[in-house]
């Protein structure tokens, strides 16, 4: 069953109740406001605002005798509320009631000046409650006259595990330093697998764009823990600009098999996600449910099943394992799904409970990796205006992944339904070299929400890639929309890139959406802007460095892509900017892409010897270009063939 609280609306972006109510201090607080309400003899609910079924979802009111619940808006008289019919706020002194009331429970923070309005309502010796009492203190407030302000909760979860096989690190920058914030702090507090406490401190980041670097080990180290697997919750304390906390997590150990990353969690739960593959022979797929909530999932709320078959058809297996607060839970697939098999995919019910999940594939020989499911969207319906773009967007829709040096990497594209509403997925696969040539086009008709269809890019556009090689045996994939059969489409198109080393069998996934590149038309919020109206034409990628992680057999990698729904300018000006880890700027060094191409580089190809001593192993890379918006990927590859590989993301 779902939570009835909401956490994100693509129209206006991310709940601030939501953080506010869900937050560790605030369910911390919320016991001793929980047992003030269920010692009254009557308690009447006051929800000026709609936050009584939020509230109760993390917090239940069973015990609690409640009156009656009561509403400011007459729209919303006469309508049910946690079972309850709600009355006008005018009828609290009057006989509507007809029991004593002790306490006005208001649903509400900074509910002063609401008090204030119905003081003259209320019953002789009636107390007021209201949700300011899980307030969290002044000092971790960036706007302490509004507390629901978004920057008090720029809040994120981090999958965080450290043992003798693998250990995790979150790698950032103040990027909040950019829009004006002076004095950053992180709050930082560590779960296990329980959802119990295991550490909590304070990480103060005094500099502006300095490197921000959380090592499990290290944690480990300096709180004397033992083994642990859970989330890191990370508050920033002091945001400016910018209410999420954007990170990449990298997953190491003795072993280069282990090597992962992944991008950041996403901040707010959502009812399903998708992009979750099958495992494939050999393989052993985990899904890390992490209980986003102060409030347990009960067993069977959450549940897995087959793409395209629907939760009604028997096929759907649930999750029969409750899931305490804070708490994280191993789920196996196949124990789930046992019938499943790659290339199919899986879908998960979710319920709003936990954040962006990550999955883990171990194999046979040893290797394991760790990737993310992504949000699927239950708002979106097909647009009948996307199949007509191409006479003004040209390719419209552009899902840009890398193709890496073929003389050492494979590639796998799996097309991925990403909204409930999908019916079909009318597309084609593209291949370009390194300076923007078409080098085959392979069409895929309209695929079924239900469809199995990988391309092996190796098999199947063999020539098209080897003509790859003129340009240095490396170029990048297109997915884009394919109309000859028609179709339908809603600009929600996703996939997962799945690529593997030829020699060592290692392999890495990533997945991610399309987008419309680098047109000054626009159509329905794209080309996307991360500040400011439409089109986003400029670029500013963050790049984590392998610094010291691991054995130093480790290079930082990145792919830059160029991708141009119509003709941009024939070439990017892209500064690819070294800096240390107090976020000096070291050097800069000119990057022109073609258009429609894309650059493949490491770290050492870019940078000298002496640049990258001087910075450090703190060090962090800004990619910025201000005529065009580029699409990047960052990994690590290790000299005996292990290796990362995850989406880049800007600020």
């Amino acid at each position: 069953m779902a939570l009835k609280i909401d956490t994100f609306d693509n129209r206006t972006g991310g709940n601030g109740y939501y953080k506010a109510v869900s937050h560790p201090l605030a369910a911390e607080a919320a016991p001793a406001l929980m047992a003030r309400l269920r010692a009254a003899d009557g308690v009447a609910i006051y929800d000026p605002l709609g936050y009584a079924e939020g509230f109760a979802a993390f917090y239940p009111l069973d015990g609690v005798n409640i009156r009656g619940l009561f509403v400011q808006d007459i729209q919303k008289i006469g309508k049910t509320v946690l079972g309850l019919r709600t009355q006008p706020i005018t009828d609290l002194a009057g006989a509507a009631i007809g029991a004593p009331v002790d306490i006005l429970f208001v649903t509400a923070f900074d509910s002063e000046k609401t008090v204030d309005h119905i003081r003259h309502l209320l019953p002789n010796g009636c107390e007021i409650a209201s949700l300011d009492a899980l307030r969290l203190p002044s000092d971790m407030l960036t706007n302490t006259k509004t507390y629901l302000d978004p920057m008090n909760f720029a809040t994120n979860f981090a999958f965080f595990r450290d043992d003798a096989a693998s250990h995790t690190r979150l790698v950032t920058a103040n990027y909040w330093g950019r829009y004006g914030a002076t004095d950053i702090r992180l709050w930082l507090r560590l779960f296990d697998m329980a959802g119990s406490v295991l550490a909590e401190w304070t990480e103060a980041i005094p500099g502006d764009a300095q490197s921000i670097l959380l090592d499990s080990a290290d944690i480990r180290a300096r709180f004397g823990l033992g083994d642990f697997t859970g989330q890191l919750f990370i508050h920033a304390i002091g945001a400016t600009g910018h209410d999420v906390v954007k990170y990449a997590l990298d997953t190491y150990g003795p072993s280069s098999d282990a090597l992962s990353c992944t991008h950041d969690a996403n901040a707010w739960p959502a009812d399903f996600y998708a992009g979750l593959p099958a495992p494939r022979d050999g393989e052993d797929i985990v899904l890390w449910v992490q209980n986003s909530h102060p409030c347990t999932i009960p067993a069977g709320d959450v549940g897995l099943n087959v793409m395209g078959n629907g939760v009604d058809n028997g096929v759907a297996g649930t999750i029969e394992t409750a899931v305490g607060a804070y708490a994280t839970v191993a789920v196996r697939v196949a124990d789930v799904l046992p019938d499943v098999a790659w290339p199919q995919q899986i879908e998960i019910s979710a319920g709003k409970h936990f954040v962006r999940p990550r999955y883990e594939i171990t194999t046979s020989a040893g290797d394991r990796r760790i990737a993310h499911a992504n949000v699927e969207r239950v708002d979106l319906k097909p647009d009948p205006g996307i199949p007509e773009l191409r006479n003004l967007m040209g390719k419209g829709y552009i899902l840009p992944a890398p193709i890496l040096p073929t003389d050492t990497w494979n590639a796998v594209a799996l097309p991925t339904p990403m909204a409930t509403g999908q019916r079909e997925l009318p597309v084609a696969l593209l291949v370009l070299d390194s300076e923007g040539r078409e080098t085959g086009r392979l069409p895929l008709g309209r695929l079924p929400r239900n469809h199995a269809r990988a391309i092996d890019l190796s098999t199947e556009m063999t020539a098209a890639v080897a003509a790859l090689q003129p340009g240095g045996g490396f170029g990048h994939m297109e997915l884009v929309y394919d109309f000859p059969d028609g179709g339908e489409a809603d600009g929600w198109l996703h996939a997962l890139f799945r690529y593997e080393n030829s020699t060592t069998g290692n392999a890495a996934e990533t997945s991610f959406g399309a987008h419309i590149f680098n047109t000054v038309l626009t159509y329905r919020n794209e080309p996307q802007s991360y500040n400011g109206r439409p089109p986003g034409l400029s670029t500013r990628l963050f790049l984590r460095l392998a610094g010291d992680l691991g054995d130093g057999g480790l290079q930082s990698m990145c792919h830059l892509i160029y991708p141009a729904s119509t003709p941009w300018h024939g070439t990017s000006e892209t500064d690819i900017t070294l800096h240390d880890g107090t976020g000096d700027a070291v050097a800069t060094a000119r990057l022109e892409i073609p258009c429609g191409g894309s650059r493949f580089w490491r770290y050492s190809d870019m940078f000298d010897d002496t640049a990258r001593a001087q910075a450090g192993p703190r060090a962090y890379v800004i990619i910025r270009d201000t005529t065009c918006r580029l699409f990047g990927y960052h990994g690590l590859a290790h000299e005996d063939g292990g290796f990362s590989l995850d989406h880049m993301f800007g600020f």
